[in-house]
């Protein structure tokens, strides 16, 4: 009841329900050699950091769907752009699962950076810090900057890419005689191919497919 003299409360709006972007940070456990098992690398991640933002569709994504730089979520954040829009900078390549543990989120090939995708009920400062994951989408850039492609040096590991002898992703245009080249990424050292020179043991990690990198000459 109100008291006499005092001001009404204001009604009560209802949270509304954003999707919001989260760069999802693509963290590698790398190693090689029988009695050699290295810990996992510093996390490898797209040059943005991790935060959220406001998709400004508010429905599901879908491979084809562009997205790009959120001014109102700076720096980090991302929303969702119509491909013929100034602000789009990636495309949609495929959509997955949304998952709590970065290795098990595998993109394809030519993947630049990869999203998390996450329902946020409320707004404002409540969607950086909050939100029930819903999917991932694999992104590629829209420009002719593929960092993801194989043999570029960036995005997830994937066959075709080049590493140091330390397990450490390398462009292959700078690779040198002492580096190698993914030719398998397995489970089982005897599931490398015949060309494999050096068969990579990786430190445990949930989620990720493969626990061997079948290295070659590069």
């Amino acid at each position: 009841m109100t008291q006499p003299g005092s001001t009404p409360p204001r009604p009560r709006r209802a949270a509304g329900c954003l999707q919001s972007l989260v760069v999802l940070a693509v963290i590698l456990g790398l190693g090689y050699g029988a009695s050699k098992i290295f810990g996992d690398e510093s996390s490898k991640k797209d040059s943005k950091s991790s935060s959220s933002a406001s998709d400004g569709q508010g429905g599901s994504w879908e491979i084809g769907d562009c997205g790009g730089p959120d001014p109102e979520n700076k720096p980090d954040g991302y929303r969702a752009f119509d491909c013929d829009e100034q602000g789009a900078t990636f495309k949609a390549l495929k959509i997955e699962d949304a998952s709590f543990l970065p290795n098990a989120i595998q993109c394809p090939a030519g993947t630049d950076l990869i999203i998390q995708v996450s329902r946020v009920f409320g707004s404002g400062d409540d969607k950086k810090s909050s939100g029930i994951p819903t999917n991932t989408v694999c992104g590629r850039n829209l420009t002719g900057d593929h960092p993801g492609d194989a043999g570029a040096g960036g995005g997830q590991l994937v066959e075709g890419d080049c590493i140091s002898a330390t397990a450490k992703e390398i462009a292959c245009a700078s690779a040198g005689a002492a580096d190698f080249k993914v030719l398998g990424l397995v489970k089982e050292k005897t599931e490398c191919p015949a060309a494999t020179t050096e068969p990579m043991q990786l430190m445990m990690a949930m989620g990720r497919p493969y626990d061997v990198i079948c290295g070659g000459k590069a």
